[in-house]
């Protein structure tokens, strides 16, 4: 099912389209909120200010969700604040990353190692129909960007491993430990001020905040990926309810319907 938020919109002008990267076409790492929430939720209940863990939960689950599409070190940088907010002395944002990142490994090292043998269909560990849009949008001669809050290495090995890589002829773009130096709306101002593509022909897809702020914010079209992970049959309403709020054209919960999605936003 295809949920139209803006009647008529559509990327006939379209001649670049930004991707993210988890959750949008890979579920590698489908379960890192279930494992970045409760780590947050550990430290701040340490602090032992007498909230409940159900309400810490709730305050991080909101940044996590907001921050979610920038390089993770940004929800780190938050929960460094939150423990300071309540009269902690936090680790360094760095501490708190690689802490998650070696609690995430152990959740998907099994997926990684089995793609890396060719133990796995690289098809198991992605959005149902990424590769017929990506190869419908390869076709129409459009110039293809991955941009992901992932660290740029690990995204650019899981982007091989799935054989996407070779899509994205404007490059894959991954987070830096200079977080400061790139950033998805970075890289959309870059395409512009070099005269590529202007702000009404981006497309974008994306299942975070963020991406699809910077697509909306310079007058292109966004789809919206709320996906269910990561079955990815059904839209996950968490995921719905904050890119409505950010402007997504489109909702979708995977790309099985590309013929209807090509028609919306492709109309002639």
């Amino acid at each position: 099912m295809i949920e139209t938020l803006r009647p008529g919109a559509h990327a006939s002008r379209a001649k670049v389209v930004l991707f993210d990267f988890d959750g949008t076409l890979s579920t590698i790492r489908s379960g890192w909120v279930e494992i970045m929430v409760p780590m947050m939720v550990e430290e701040l209940a340490a602090l032992k200010t007498g909230e409940a863990e159900e309400e810490l939960t709730e305050i991080v689950k909101e940044y996590v969700g907001r921050l979610t599409g920038k390089d993770t070190i940004y929800q780190m940088i938050e929960l460094a604040d939150q423990v300071t907010a309540r009269g902690g002395k936090p680790e360094d944002p760095l501490v708190y990353k690689r802490r998650y990142l070696e609690l995430l490994w152990v959740k998907i090292k099994d997926r990684v190692e089995s793609l890396r043998a060719g133990q796995t269909d690289p098809e198991q560990y992605m959005v149902p129909g990424s590769r017929a849009l990506l190869e419908s949008l390869k076709e129409r001669g459009m110039k293809l960007y991955l941009a992901s809050g992932t660290d740029d290495k690990d995204m650019k090995e899981e982007a091989r491993l799935l054989d996407v890589a070779r899509y994205f002829d404007g490059g894959c773009h991954g987070a830096l430990d200079a977080y400061k130096t790139f950033s998805k709306k970075i890289l959309i101002d870059r395409i512009i001020h070099s005269a590529e593509a202007k702000g009404e022909e981006f497309l974008g897809f994306g299942d975070g905040f963020v991406e699809i702020e910077g697509v909306k914010s310079v007058g292109g079209v966004a789809v919206g990926v709320a996906t269910d992970e990561p079955e990815c049959q059904r839209v996950d309403e968490w995921k719905r309810n904050r890119l409505v709020k950010v402007g997504a054209d489109y909702i979708v919960p995977n790309f099985l319907k590309l013929r209807e999605l090509e028609q919306l936003l492709f109309p002639n």
